[in-house]
């Protein structure tokens, strides 16, 4: 006997699901509920089987091909137009007119003894045999009554409770004879319940019902869709599970990776080769899907997650539905009942609220709390830059396949023919996305001068000379899994705002430039770049004093970039010099706050006991130095700030210093007691570049690390610092402890509110009208001078839901009661 399986419903109902997606494809225990259907089907020996497929019907076909993989043989019979349960079936009328045929749906859930049922068929001489089961709530079915021959009675379809006379409803199961085809009218709509049956009653032909035992769901909503899920887990079902149930009801299917801190509380089930880590909880009745990353701290219950899908860090997710694809980014939290679709993006700390239904391919903003569905919006994210150029996750946020599209973008913001320079970090990741970035300039007509592996100062001053632009590609500092593109200008700076807004606009209409044939770009890799770079820092920065000091000094590496110079460097500088870490490693392509913090504990206890000048820590790219002191003590960044600040004021004794909004106001002491000013500038580092390249500028720095030395380059450079550094030590024949002594101790202190981005705005204008009377400064974001000095900066992040909030006192109680008066201001205007 031949089976048809009825695939070609849209499941309007289970929209957004079913938007990209045929209902008989929706994953169930992490195979299509159509899988489930025909493997029933083979057990019971139906192999030979004709699919109806209408809405989307390629993408079923592509999926099941010819069955082989299941050991069945499938053909296929497509409608034009929707022709009806009845309809569907007569189109396959000509595969099944030999012999009796059973017919089922592509989108129920089962495990009925379809062999009884065809016996049933034979013992009775029916001409359609209808399988029958008895539901709790008929309403939503055809009710049916048969007699005690088992003959059918009565049908009535979708009943009210007023019409309802039984719990025995059709299933959409049937075993019938070729004959009934004589009862259904080609190319025309025609259902079974509502046409068919009722004249084949009406001629008395016979219509028999059968009672199924077992399970039976139809999964026509999105509560019915995951309450199969549950039933499947809690093997209320028989169906075929992948995978491994290594405790009970804890399936785990093959290539997944759970780590064993992991918490995951059965029933539950976690698809092949996903990858959930330390600190996840699981809870029963949720799916998890094939290649899903479920991160650190993440919080999963009744959740059905698809495949393809990234889970950020403590996130929660709560009896949803996440589509393929989609991405849910850190603190994210998703409610009861919502359905996100496919190809989304749910940003930080983000809200959607129980029972929202995001359609495909939308964006939820960072922050953003979303109560009602997001069908026809999209959403979409303002701005592709951040602080740190293009951002992101890795091959989640940052694949290939966007490297390929930003780079074509920047491209066609260029002249053909002109030399874009590209670089990495060490990182796997990075290499992998150069690789693209360069094939998508060459592409479109640009030369190519890839540095590979070099440090990030390096690769803004090789840019410098003679290309139009460059692009670099790092992992985000601190954050392991993610990386940043960061596209230069000819000076090796970073875009300037104006820039960014230029190729976000062609980024966006996907106006990329291609190059004919014999105009493909070339690909070069420079030599000697080291040398170049080391003879031009030792040049321009002033070493004089250095050789005579006889300066012993500790550099560490942090296995990174910055390794690949320091040999020429130190070589070249003439010092008596112990390089720690110099080796690189691809595992940590950067650092974290506690690796560092540990890195320079250990860097201290060597200075200490080979009784060194200071010691220096590079970041893994070579752009940032913090410091150690003489007798091994951290000097902290925004205390090494200050320091430099005052060797180089007290050198020039004249000029500018560009320092950003947020550092602390002594600078401007130390600065005009050695007869220098201060400049202060935005948070953004391309500010700080604009003053380091202006006339008079004798130094800059952040703060964090991040050091200007204007006769070498505008830019943060962390083995120019280092030899200024030297320099300054040597000829003013001070240690760092004591020009730290002779600093006044600033009390600064910071913290972060979360703002949801709809109420930035407004929590500005709040800030500004609480100031009142007192001395305001919208030199970056709004910071507020009290009458006796103390001040507060309340500034909004451009990248994230954040407020961040700064405030300075004489001591660390008046700035903490400035800071909570302030965070008071912001907090109660972003509620």
């Amino acid at each position: 006997m031949k089976a048809v399986v009825m695939a070609g419903g849209e499941g309007t109902r289970l929209r957004p699901m079913t938007s990209s997606m045929p209902k008989p494809l929706l994953p169930v225990a992490n195979r299509p509920i159509m899988e489930h259907v025909l493997r029933l089907l083979k057990r019971h020996g139906l192999t030979e089987t004709v699919v109806t497929v209408q809405f989307l019907a390629s993408l079923v076909k592509n999926y099941f091909g010819d069955g082989e993989e299941l050991g069945m043989e499938l053909t296929y019979a497509n409608e034009e137009k929707p022709l009806g349960t009845a309809g569907s079936v007569k189109n396959a009328e000509e595969a099944l007119k030999d012999d009796a045929f059973l017919v089922i749906s592509g989108d129920a859930l089962t495990d009925f003894d379809l062999t009884d049922l065809i016996n049933f068929h034979k013992e009775k001489g029916a001409l359609v045999t209808v399988c029958l089961t008895r539901v709790p709530n008929p309403l939503e079915f055809g009710i049916t009554i048969v007699d005690e021959e088992g003959k059918v009675e009565r049908f009535l379809e979708k009943p009210t409770w007023g019409q309802v006379f039984s719990d025995t409803v059709n299933t959409g199961i049937y075993v019938m004879e070729p004959e009934v085809f004589n009862y259904v009218d080609p190319d025309v709509p025609v259902d079974w319940s509502g046409d068919v049956f009722p004249q084949l009653m009406k001629e008395g032909r016979p219509i028999y019902g059968y009672v199924a035992e077992g399970y039976w769901e139809d999964v026509g909503t999105h509560e019915s869709y995951v309450k199969a899920q549950a039933d499947v887990l809690e093997g209320k079902v028989q169906v075929d599970m992948d995978g491994f149930e290594i405790s009970p009801g804890v399936w785990v299917a093959e290539g997944a990776e759970v780590h064993p801190d992991a918490v995951l509380r059965g029933p539950l089930y976690v698809g092949d080769y996903a990858k959930v880590e330390a600190g996840v909880e699981i809870r029963e009745h949720t799916v998890v899907g094939s290649n899903v990353v479920v991160k650190s701290g993440a919080f999963l219950h009744k959740a059905v997650v698809h495949d393809n899908v990234y889970i950020g860090p403590h996130s929660n997710l709560r009896g949803c539905v996440i589509g393929k694809n989609t991405d849910i980014m850190r603190s994210a939290r998703i409610e009861d009942g919502a359905v996100i679709g496919d190809e989304c993006l749910v940003g930080e700390e983000s809200i959607v609220q129980g029972n929202v239904r995001v359609y495909p391919f939308k964006t939820i903003e960072a922050g953003a709390f979303v109560n009602t569905s997001v069908i026809w919006e999209s959403r979409g994210q303002a701005h592709l830059f951040g602080a740190r150029g293009v951002s992101g996750i890795l091959n989640v946020e940052i694949t290939p396949e966007l490297a390929v599209r930003l780079a074509g973008a920047y491209a066609t913001t260029l002249k053909k023919g002109s030399t874009v320079t590209t670089a990495r970090d060490h990182s796997r990741g990075a290499r992998a996305l150069k690789r693209a970035v360069i094939s998508a300039l060459q592409a479109s007509a640009i030369d190519v001068r890839d540095l590979e592996n070099v440090p990030l100062p390096v690769a803004r001053q090789q840019t410098a000379r003679g290309s139009a632009g460059g692009i670099m590609i790092r992992t985000s500092p601190g954050v392991p899994d993610s990386v940043d593109i960061m596209f230069l200008d000819e000076r090796g700076a970073d875009l300037s705002q104006a820039q960014q807004r230029k190729l976000d606009r062609v980024y966006a209409r996907q106006e990329y430039r291609r190059a004919f044939p014999g105009e493909i770009g070339d690909l070069q890799f420079p030599s000697s770049v080291f040398d170049s770079y080391t003879g031009s820092l030792l040049r321009r920065v002033d070493t004089t004093g250095i050789a005579e000091a006889g300066l012993k000094v500790v550099v560490d590496a942090s296995n990174g970039s910055a390794g690949l110079v320091l040999p020429s460097l130190l070589g070249r500088l003439g010092v008596d010099s112990l390089t720690i870490n110099p080796g690189l490693d691809e595992t940590r392509p950067t650092e974290t706050s506690e690796s560092r913090r540990s890195g320079l504990v250990r860097l201290g206890e060597i200075v200490a006991s080979a009784r060194a000048a200071f010691g220096v820590r590079f970041d893994p790219v070579g752009e940032r130095i913090s410091l150690v002191d003489e007798r091994g003590r951290i000097i902290e960044d925004d205390r090494a700030l200050l320091v430099l600040l005052d060797l180089v004021a007290a050198e020039k004794r004249s000029g500018r210093v560009a320092l950003p909004v947020t550092t602390t106001r002594i600078a401007e002491q130390v600065a005009a007691y050695h007869g220098t000013q201060v400049e202060w500038t935005t948070t953004s580092p391309d500010d700080l570049t604009r003053v380091g390249r202006a006339e008079g500028t004798i130094f800059g720095g952040d703060g964090r690390g991040g050091y200007i030395v204007p006769e070498f380059s505008s830019v943060f450079d962390g083995s120019a610092a280092f030899v200024q550094l030297i320099g300054l030590v040597a000829r003013t024949q001070l240690t760092l402890s004591q020009i730290d002594a002779r600093i006044p101790r600033a009390h600064v202190l910071k913290r972060d509110v979360p703002t949801p981005w709809a109420v930035k705005g407004l929590v500005m204008r709040r800030v500004v009208e609480a100031a009142g009377q007192r001395q305001v400064d919208t030199t970056d974001g709004v910071r507020v001078v009290e009458a006796d000095g103390r001040w507060a900066l309340v500034l909004p992040d451009p990248a994230e839901a954040v407020t961040h909030l700064w405030a300075e006192g004489p001591d660390d109680a008046s700035a903490q009661a400035l800071l909570d008066e302030w965070a008071s201001v912001v907090d109660g205007a972003g509620r």
